[in-house]
Formats: structure tokens, C-alpha cells, sequence
């Protein structure tokens, strides 16, 4: 079961990359009669690691990569952690707050447009932005007034 359950594993890493959690999972679920045993997932799951075949830091920042245009730092870490990945690993690979605020504003003039209205649609725009996970302080400063920055 060993060699076969190790071909399902490189034939989902061969299609993108997986977090260990989200790897073993799939492995569980392909044995339904209870094997393998934990320790020989484990186990298998530390030889993919050491051959740098797994890495939840690359997974982490290929997902990063692929939805950081459209939500921010907040929803990101919390979709990594969800699927196992460290803290640590999560912060280290999180964009910096510049280029946060460039991804709320690039969503925000996407979604509304250039022009801030009053103050019901700044709220709206608000809303929005706090559900796509950017910081408050990233919102902030999207939705500042440039007439405030002249002054």
C-alpha cells in the first residue's frame, strides 16, 4: 500500500501544491478500510518534506499569489490557517502594508470606481473592502480623502 498510497501522493502534488494538512487528508480519505496506519502517512508525508516535494511555505505563498489581487492580509491568513499552515509560515509569506493598500485600492477602484461619493457610499465601499479581509488600516487609508492629504 506504501508505494501506491506514495504515487497518489506525487499525482496531487504533480496538479498544484498542498499544505501537509490538506495532503493527508486527501490520503485518509482514499483508504477506506483503515490503512494506511497514521504512522506510515506521517511518515510518507516526511519524505515528500525532505525531498522538498511538500512545503507548506511554498503552498503558502502560491495561494498568496494567486488571491492577494482580490482579498487582503486578513482572509488570506485565515484560509492558510484553515488549511494547517503555521503562524509563522503564514506571516512570513503575507504581503507588507504598502503592498496591501495598493491590492484595497486596485479592489476598490475594480469594484467602484475612481470616485469616492458621501458618506453612505463610503460605508458601502467600507463594507466591502472589511469583507475581501483588508485592515482597517489599509481601508483607511484607500477611502482617505486626497482633499486631506493637500491640506
Amino acid at each position: 500500500m506504501s508505494e501506491t498510497l506514495r504515487a497518489h501522493a506525487l499525482r496531487y502534488l504533480s496538479r498544484r501544491e498542498y499544505s501537509r494538512n490538506e495532503l493527508r487528508q486527501k490520503l485518509v480519505l482514499l483508504a477506506a478500510d483503515g490503512s494506511p496506519s497514521p504512522e506510515e502517512l506521517e511518515t510518507l508525508l516526511d519524505s515528500l518534506s525532505a525531498q522538498h516535494l511538500l512545503s507548506d511555505a511554498r503552498y503558502a505563498e502560491t495561494r498568496i499569489g494567486a488571491r492577494s489581487r482580490r482579498y487582503g492580509n486578513l482572509r488570506l491568513a485565515q484560509e492558510l490557517a484553515q488549511a494547517g499552515v503555521a503562524a509563522e509560515t503564514i506571516a512570513a509569506a503575507l504581503p507588507g502594508p504598502e503592498e496591501e493598500v495598493r491590492h484595497c485600492r486596485a479592489v476598490r477602484e475594480r469594484k467602484f470606481g475612481a470616485l469616492l461619493a458621501g458618506p453612505g457610499e463610503i460605508a458601502r465601499q467600507r463594507n466591502f473592502l472589511r469583507y475581501r479581509g483588508f485592515s482597517a488600516e489599509a481601508i483607511r487609508q484607500t477611502l482617505r480623502d486626497p482633499e486631506e492629504d493637500a491640506a
